[in-house]
């Protein structure tokens, strides 16, 4: 089992800036990507910002130029640092991991998710 714990959320004024962490725990697994997501009130959940395991790196236009998603593979650790923060970024952020658990035989897909942390910008 592959728990994904997100913590960093907050309460910050616009511009302002807030740094989430995403740990993913457990054993036998290997991960070949995490993300960060949100869901604003009333809409999809939508992806943020991806990292792979090779460090290719993905953004939603909305947020390139002001956040940059970072990963410490070796701590299964994911980062997302949001800088000059808007009203419109107010969300409940999600990290998900997918990759591989291998503690079963056949393996079996992972594509585990955190509880979420929440994200509000004031203006």
């Amino acid at each position: 089992q592959v728990q994904v714990v997100e913590s960093g959320g907050g309460l910050v004024q616009a511009g302002g800036s807030l740094r989430l962490s995403c740990v993913a725990s457990g054993s036998r697994f290997i991960i070949n990507a995490m993300g960060w997501y949100r869901q604003a009130p009333g809409k999809q959940r939508e992806l943020v910002a991806g990292i792979t395991s090779g460090g290719s790196t993905n953004y939603v236009d909305s947020v390139k130029g002001r956040f940059a998603i970072s990963a410490d593979n070796a701590k299964n650790t994911v980062y997302l640092q949001m800088n000059s923060l808007k009203p419109e970024d107010t969300a409940v952020y999600y990290c998900n991991a997918k990759g591989l658990n291998y503690g079963r035989i056949p393996p079996t897909v992972l594509d585990a998710w955190g509880q979420g942390t929440l994200v509000t910008v004031s203006s």
